[in-house]
């Protein structure tokens, strides 16, 4: 029972942070809780960072991080906090888009909710979508350097100089083989004469 009571009093405090009431309306404030109206541009719009100018979002960055002196932050930080800061434009224009009949008061205060509560799940999420980025990148980097790897193989073997200097290469190697086959042919046969010899010198 108190498991339960607890799982409820979590899913209500998340509910809350992630939501906002006006004018006897539930306004959600995480983006992603629009999913199911979404279209698959709109979602890939709003997953993917980068999506909007690099001018508009620094002419934001104090509107959502008044805090923050941004000459202090190494280029990764300031990298998360941009695009943190694109989501948070993102989420209020989605926001804007779903409720057209909201004030600009109303949604000043669904901003400063949304500041307060969502600033740290932004950033979050932002570093797990750098790092999947980042994982693709490489894998995709690797596959291309593979396909490089085979294609100039093929073309380097289909060169007819290559499969000039090749024949006689293979000619050797199919010679040294026979004659390691017959040495070793000759050496399996030479022991039995020998024994027989040396059993005849004793008698």
């Amino acid at each position: 029972m108190t498991a339960a009571l607890q799982q409820d009093l979590q899913l209500q405090r998340r509910f809350h942070q992630d939501s906002i009431q006006l004018a006897g309306k539930t306004i959600y404030i995480n983006p992603f809780l629009y999913w199911r109206r979404f279209d698959s541009n709109t979602d890939r719009w709003l997953r993917e960072p980068g999506q909007l100018g690099e001018e508009q979002i620094k002419l934001n960055r104090s509107r959502f991080y008044p805090e923050l002196d941004w000459r202090d932050l190494d280029e990764e930080e300031c990298s998360i906090k941009d695009a943190s800061v694109e989501m948070f434009l993102k989420s209020l224009e989605l926001i804007s888009t779903f409720h057209p009949d909201l004030t600009a008061g109303q949604l000043l205060e669904v901003e400063r909710k949304m500041a307060v509560t969502k600033k740290r799940s932004f950033e979050r999420w932002v570093e797990k979508s750098f790092r999947r980025r980042w994982h693709q990148e490489s894998r995709d980097r690797k596959r291309f350097e593979r396909e490089r790897f085979w294609r100039s193989l093929s073309e380097w073997i289909s060169h007819e100089t290559t499969q000039q200097a090749f024949a006689p290469f293979v000619a050797l190697l199919f010679l040294s083989g026979f004659i390691g086959w017959s040495i070793g042919v000759s050496n399996v046969n030479c022991p039995p004469l020998l024994m027989s010899s040396e059993q005849t010198g004793i008698r």
